[in-house]
């Protein structure tokens, strides 16, 4: 099925169609590599060594395994699979990495074999400041030998193009930060992460393909990148495994623009985010230990 043409006024949401993908699971088994987390590890900058056999896995590094590998003729213009077999046929072209809420219940440890299940949770349709945007939730089940390692709910949010005013979330609430440290993601690491997540999004390498089809000025953070980061901060600061990482992308984070990473003690464990040069927050989260 190809991806649906851009909405007109004619374009409806058929929200009970959609719905029909409720339930709908697909299991994936992958071996979790010390070589691939070394080369995340040399992507963000980081020491190899604790990189080991047994070692566990940190926080989010789980994204980098269970990779869809679609040819080029089963993706969309996007650079995304097309729609219609996992995920359902939302009629709206562009589609973002949201936010999500993920458990980290046992470690996966370094070097065994994982297996996962995916299973549609939730299909939503909203009217937001750029029109329609359907929320598609994604319930993911990790699991290292009998044992459920990760619990996690992703949500992916379509939409219509929109002007760059209309994208921006309105100011978040947040304590006063504690911590403060740059980040400045530049074109190699948003090669090199797209690389090793055989992410195909369009947004992170073809600066055209973003101005002139998504509207964005320059090439586009990845947001589990962006999130993996922040929930690297958190467990570092609070110096013990994470237990629970809820986070939410709110505004682009764009290349060339730096950014800076916050800290603030909350009830419950960190919150932590990425606040840009504007001003405008590219993501929040609350770890939780």
């Amino acid at each position: 099925m190809d991806d649906p043409p851009s909405p007109s006024p004619s374009t409806a949401v058929d929200l009970p169609t959609l719905r029909r993908w409720l339930g709908r699971s697909r299991d994936d088994e992958d071996l979790l590599a010390v070589r691939h987390a070394r080369l995340m590890a040399a992507t963000l900058g980081e020491p190899p060594d604790a990189i080991v056999v047994g070692a566990p896995l940190p926080p989010l590094w789980h994204w980098l395994y269970f990779l869809e590998g679609r040819p080029p003729s089963e993706l969309g213009r996007d650079g995304h699979p097309r729609r219609g077999d996992f995920l359902p046929p939302v009629p709206l072209p562009l589609r973002m990495w949201a936010g999500g809420d993920v458990e980290f219940v046992a470690p996966l440890p370094l070097g065994t074999t994982a297996r996962k299940r995916s299973t549609v949770h939730a299909i939503e349709h909203k009217r937001g400041r750029s029109g329609d945007l359907v929320f598609v939730t994604v319930r993911h089940e990790v699991v290292a030998g009998e044992v459920l390692a990760v619990r996690e709910l992703h949500d992916i949010v379509y939409r219509s193009p929109a002007p760059p005013a209309a994208l921006r979330a309105p100011a978040a609430a947040l304590p006063a930060p504690v911590h403060r440290e740059p980040f400045a993601p530049d074109t190699t690491m948003l090669f090199r992460y797209s690389a090793l997540t055989f992410n195909g999004h369009r947004i992170h390498y073809d600066v055209d393909y973003c101005r002139t089809v998504e509207g964005y000025p320059n090439l586009v953070v990845h947001g589990p990148l962006l999130a993996t980061v922040l929930a690297g901060l958190a467990q570092r600061l609070g110096a013990r495994p994470l237990r629970r990482f809820r986070y939410r992308a709110l505004n682009p984070a764009l290349l060339g623009a730096p950014l800076t990473l916050c800290a603030a003690p909350v009830a419950d464990g960190l919150a932590v985010w990425a606040t840009r040069g504007d001003g405008a927050v590219a993501m929040h989260a609350n770890a939780a230990f």
